[in-house]
Parts: C-alpha cells; sequence; structure tokens
C-alpha cells in the first residue's frame, strides 16, 4: 500500500505541468525569464549544448528567489524531461544576422523544425505548441505537421512581436501612453508584413484623429524594417520577443480570451487554405480558440495576398 502510494506521487511529480522552452540561447533565456517573472508556471530549458541550460536556469532562479516569486526553473539536455509540459516553446534553430532576411534561414531550420518536433510529439502531443524560430509561418506549419497536433494547439510567435514594435511607433509619434494604444499587424512575418493602421486606435479614437496620414505611412515602413535595424545593431532581437511569449503564455494559462495576432493554420479564412500565417486569434487554455477574420480593404488585401504567397512557396519547398 505504501509503495503504491509513493509511486502515485513520484508519478504526478514526474508530469507536474510546466512551460518547457528549448532552445537556451539569448531569447530563449529570455522567454523564460518574462515567464517567470509573471510567475506563470515552473519552467525547463532544454538544449543540446551541455551546461548552457543549467547555467541559464541558475541564474534565473536567483533573480526569481530576490523578487519572491516562488517557481522553479531548471536546465537539461534530455528531451524527455518535456513530458507533461502545458505549453512547450519551440525555440531552438539559427537567428537572422546581419544583412540576411528570415527566409535565408528556411532550409537548416527546417531540419532542426523537424527533428525537434519529432521529440515534442513523442513526449507531450497533449500541450499547446509555441513556435518561434524563423522563418516563422513556414516553421509553425512544419511543426504543426510533423507533430500531428491539432491545428488549435499550434501557433507562432510573430504578430505580436511586430505588434510591439507598430505600438512604439506609435507612441513616439503621439506622446500618449501605450495603455491606451490598441493596434494590429497580421499577415507574414518577414516583408510582407501588414500593421493596421486603419483598425488602430487610441482608447477608442481612430489613429487618424492624432497623426497625419504622412505619419502613419512613415510608421508602417518603420515598423516593417526595424527588425533589422536591431539585428544589424546589437546582433540580434531579445527581450521584445521573450515578452510577447509570455503574453500568450499567460492568455492560455489563465484563460485571458485576449486577442493577440498569431501565425495560425488558416483553412479557408482570409481566402488561403492550408497554410499558417498572421492573423488576429482569441487565445484561451484550448489555445486558439477563434480566428477573427477582418474585413481588409484592396491595399491591405494586396499585401496579405503577398505574404500569403510567400509563406506557401516557403512551404513548398521544405515539404517536398
Amino acid at each position: 500500500m505504501l509503495l503504491g502510494k509513493l509511486f502515485t506521487m513520484c508519478e504526478l511529480i514526474s508530469f507536474r505541468m510546466t512551460i518547457t522552452i528549448i532552445g537556451s540561447g539569448k531569447v530563449g533565456a529570455s522567454i523564460a525569464l518574462n515567464c517567470g517573472m509573471r510567475d506563470l508556471d515552473d519552467l525547463i530549458l532544454i538544449d543540446i549544448v551541455q551546461g548552457l541550460p543549467q547555467g541559464e536556469a541558475m541564474d534565473i532562479n536567483h533573480q526569481l528567489a530576490e523578487m519572491g516569486i516562488d517557481r522553479s526553473v531548471r536546465g537539461s539536455n534530455n528531451y524527455a524531461d518535456m513530458v507533461g509540459s502545458s505549453i512547450v516553446v519551440l525555440v531552438a534553430g539559427l537567428g537572422r544576422k546581419p544583412g540576411m532576411t528570415r527566409m535565408d534561414l528556411l532550409q537548416t531550420n527546417a531540419n532542426i523544425i523537424r527533428e525537434v518536433s519529432m521529440k515534442v510529439a513523442s513526449y507531450t502531443k497533449s500541450a499547446k505548441l509555441i513556435v518561434v524560430t524563423n522563418p516563422l509561418d513556414p516553421m509553425t506549419y512544419l511543426a504543426l505537421k510533423t507533430t500531428g497536433m491539432n491545428k488549435d494547439q499550434v501557433m507562432g510567435m510573430g504578430g505580436l512581436l511586430d505588434l510591439s514594435r507598430f505600438k512604439n511607433f506609435i507612441r513616439e509619434s503621439t506622446n500618449v501612453s501605450s495603455e491606451s494604444i490598441h493596434a494590429m499587424v497580421i499577415s507574414e512575418h518577414g516583408e510582407n508584413m501588414l500593421p493596421l493602421t486603419r483598425f488602430s486606435c487610441i482608447s477608442g479614437i481612430p489613429l487618424s484623429e492624432f497623426i497625419t496620414d504622412e505619419v502613419q505611412s512613415r510608421i508602417f515602413e518603420a515598423t516593417r524594417k526595424v527588425a533589422a535595424d536591431v539585428i544589424a545593431l546589437k546582433g540580434a532581437t531579445i527581450y521584445a520577443p521573450g515578452n510577447a511569449v509570455a503574453t500568450m503564455a499567460e492568455s492560455i494559462i489563465k484563460d485571458k480570451k485576449s486577442v493577440i495576432p498569431v501565425s495560425a493554420l488558416l483553412m479557408g479564412e482570409y481566402g488561403a487554405r492550408d497554410l499558417c500565417i498572421g492573423v488576429p486569434t482569441i487565445l484561451g487554455e484550448k489555445g486558439i480558440e477563434k480566428i477573427i477574420e477582418l474585413r481588409l480593404n484592396d491595399t491591405e488585401r494586396e499585401i496579405f495576398h503577398r505574404g500569403m504567397n510567400s509563406v506557401a512557396e516557403a512551404i513548398r519547398v521544405i515539404m517536398h
């Protein structure tokens, strides 16, 4: 009887719900820190580099302890440790270098994502999977197809990162609090992203009431290009992606039903079929609970279709 109870306790501990982050570089560590600071769940950092995830976990634990946050972060080189995870964040792969586009990483990262996705399917197929690896949209599609997960379980973090940059430019141009700014960015996380100035507002007041069309156009272009500027200056984007993933994870874990742009599998929405691309969604405990289909004008639709075509071609390359 006693042995039976001990086994049950050990089994429960082994299957304790956690957030697993696969890839313990700067972005993976930033995601872990942001999730830890929000007190979302215990965390596991997994990486093939010996010592790296363990060292990052120790460092993050020290900060959380001083902040009074009683969460456990541990590092591992064993994929089996993700068993029981409620959320898995896939950051594994090469990052962009100065002068590179996201699509330059296509074949190399596809091989990595395919291999790691098979590990995810082996150990925790019931988890929600958040893909961060670039090029984001085709990698999200590849992870979805490789794991065999439900389409509502798998999403790519791209739109929320683009949105954070868009909101920053709006704040700088209007000199109002970021809390009052509501905006949206959709389409490809890449050269064909679509910041929706027409759908943006400040406390319900259209953005056009605060800035001219010329300034809106400038913000539109700046949002599309700023990631390359950050990479050219410091080598990688780190903090904003970490915050974006934590926001997505929080909406899922707390069932907040937040409206967040993510890369999702479309099956007829926006005229697209069988590809992943950035769209507004409602995120809750079931994952992607609804895709919101916006009524785009001709200009917006043209850009979105360019994004669809770019993603579709990338998917064709990696799936054949």
